[in-house]
């Protein structure tokens, strides 16, 4: 197990313990009682520490899209009905995730919606809350963590430089994990929406199958199905911990943006224990809803509660980008 997983399974199993805290939107960690900069001060701060930092490491997470546009996943909203719009009034359900568990009368029309959502995030563009981020990190070092699976990161920057620790909607997977393989989904997601046309289903032979064993295929996503952790999982945590490794020693700035209150044991509590354990490490936070900060990290952290993409916008002018 590498290293940056080994801190995500002590997350988890703080998340197990208090569940309930979770859910309703709280943390069970003591939070600072300072009280936070103007917010002029904050962007102000927030571009001082990143043009001074040696590295910075970014965690993006759903608000993070969410702020660009990519809202649709939660809620029933026109983005929602722009994308989704046939399926929602021929189904009944809001939100693009409570589509991934629509029990679907047949395989064929579960896959013309999956082949839909799949559509929607490896076609779009890259959203302008990614572009002014990547201004604020020109000609810095720097490593990009998300949990996001919408491809907008990898669009934006090599292989490499992002790790996609909850799976990539340009991938499938056997859905029952009979083997340790993953291959492209974009290709047979363009031919399905082809065939489907207007309709909500997809014909029975294209349904997705596994190479290896023929059962049906899925996306490599965590949350709908047997995620295959597998060697491409792996790879993925041993890029960011190889990353984190190698700068330990530097003035290192952890970014988090947009994490809710389902998934902090990925980034936002990682991230708090490296502020922390390391010497030099920051860490900022920007959230449209959540201001938290540990007491413990109060002298080297903010946070920053506003929408993402003005915060982003904002620090990118200030820093004459």
């Amino acid at each position: 197990m590498t290293f940056y997983e080994e801190l995500v399974m002590q997350t988890q199993t703080n998340f197990s313990k208090y569940y309930g805290m979770y859910a309703s939107g709280k943390t069970p960690y003591i939070l600072t009682k300072k009280k936070p900069l103007p917010y002029s001060e904050q962007i102000s701060r927030l571009v001082q520490e990143l043009n001074e930092a040696d590295c910075i490491v970014v965690g993006g997470a759903s608000g993070l899209s969410a702020a660009g546009g990519g809202d649709f996943y939660y809620e029933d909203n026109a983005s929602y009905r722009k994308y989704f719009g046939r399926f929602a009034e021929k189904y009944g359900f809001h939100g693009a995730f409570a589509g991934m568990q629509y029990p679907f009368p047949t395989r064929e029309e579960h896959w013309g919606y999956v082949a839909t959502f799949l559509n929607t995030t490896q076609n779009a563009p890259v959203r302008e809350p990614y572009l002014d981020l990547d201004r604020l990190l020109a000609e810095k070092d720097f490593f990009i963590l998300t949990t996001n699976q919408d491809t907008q990161f990898i669009k934006l920057y090599p292989e490499e430089k992002v790790s996609e620790i909850q799976g990539d909607h340009r991938f499938l997977q056997c859905a029952k994990c009979c083997t340790d393989d993953t291959w492209d989904a974009v290709e047979p997601v363009k031919e399905m929406i082809r065939a489907m046309g207007n309709d909500t289903y997809v014909p029975s032979e294209m349904i997705p199958r596994c190479p290896h064993c023929g059962g049906e295929a899925f996306p490599w996503v965590r949350g709908y199905g047997n995620f295959l952790q597998g060697k491409k999982y792996e790879g993925e945590y041993q890029k960011i911990s190889d990353y984190i490794l190698k700068n330990k020693d530097r003035k290192i700035v952890f970014l988090e943006l947009g994490v809710g209150r389902m998934t902090p044991m990925f980034i936002q509590e990682p991230f708090w224990n490296l502020t922390l354990s390391l010497p030099h490490a920051r860490y900022i936070a920007v959230n449209n809803k959540y201001d938290f900060l540990p007491q413990q990290i109060e002298d080297k952290g903010m946070t920053i509660v506003g929408d993402i993409a003005k915060v982003l916008r904002d620090a990118v002018k200030l820093a004459g980008r």
